[in-house]
């Protein structure tokens, strides 16, 4: 891996913070190479721990990182990528980390040869337990998802598949944190509801998973619970792929 690559994050969430810690932990990137962008600086302090740069602009991070990570809800995806689009060159890899919005989607956003994958994390990540599943968009190559699993192999199980898989990713592994997730409840030390309402996106996959568990019992519950999450995933994706057309008209 290249010790000069620069990396950042748009957006300082949980699942930013806990993709930081999981690159910084091999000791191939130091953390003066690593930024996080956000409009607030709520979440600053846990980063700046960590002894990576913080800003509030987009543009700066791009404009001096490699890899970019869009960690930001799906519904700003657009905005997001319409902000960046002009700033984004060969040299960049995009990774996408929002749920239900897909390649076809980012791709749209960006520059025609931009290189860019879609990740699909979970909460387990900030314990170096994590499940991540990613697929590559049609300009990536072998290498950019070789480099990808090497940052990401001390966040947990890294694998590549098909984008078919990452929505049925996302309803089991993603949103399956909040049914029931052993060491990162032990490890953190917070309470389970806690943990479970910082996962619940208002709208998002895992709310609308935890609703179907409630109306029934445990073992048909969950199977309905992973189901609703993915199909609310697919949901996400299509109501994001309308405004990418949009914008590029």
């Amino acid at each position: 891996m290249d010790s000069n690559l620069r990396i950042g994050f748009i957006g300082a969430g949980n699942m930013a913070y806990g993709i930081a810690k999981g690159v910084l932990q091999s000791g191939d990137v130091p953390p003066t190479n690593v930024k996080v962008s956000a409009p607030s600086a709520r979440n600053f302090g846990r980063f700046q721990e960590l002894g990576v740069a913080v800003t509030h602009s987009n543009a700066e991070l791009v404009s001096s990182c490699d890899l970019v990570f869009v960690a930001v809800k799906p519904h700003l995806v657009t905005t997001i990528l319409s902000e960046i689009t002009d700033l984004v060159t060969r040299k960049h890899i995009i990774v996408s980390v929002a749920a239900g919005v897909t390649l076809a989607t980012l791709q749209g956003l960006l520059p025609f040869d931009t290189v860019v994958l879609r990740l699909m994390p979970n909460l387990p990540c900030l314990v170096q337990q994590g499940a991540l599943l990613f697929s590559r968009g049609t300009r990536a190559r072998q290498e950019d998802g070789d480099l990808l699993r090497s940052l990401l192999q001390h966040c947990g199980l890294v694998e590549e598949g098909p984008e078919a898989w990452i929505d049925i990713h996302t309803g089991l592994s993603g949103s399956g944190v909040a049914f029931g997730a052993g060491q990162l409840l032990r490890d953190s030390g917070k309470h389970p509801a806690q943990l479970r309402s910082e996962v619940c996106t208002p709208g998002g996959t895992t709310i609308f998973g935890l609703h179907a568990m409630e109306q029934g019992g445990v073992r048909a519950a969950t199977m309905t619970a992973v189901e609703t999450a993915t199909e609310r995933a697919r949901e996400l994706g299509r109501k994001s792929a309308p405004m990418a057309t949009e914008n590029r008209k």
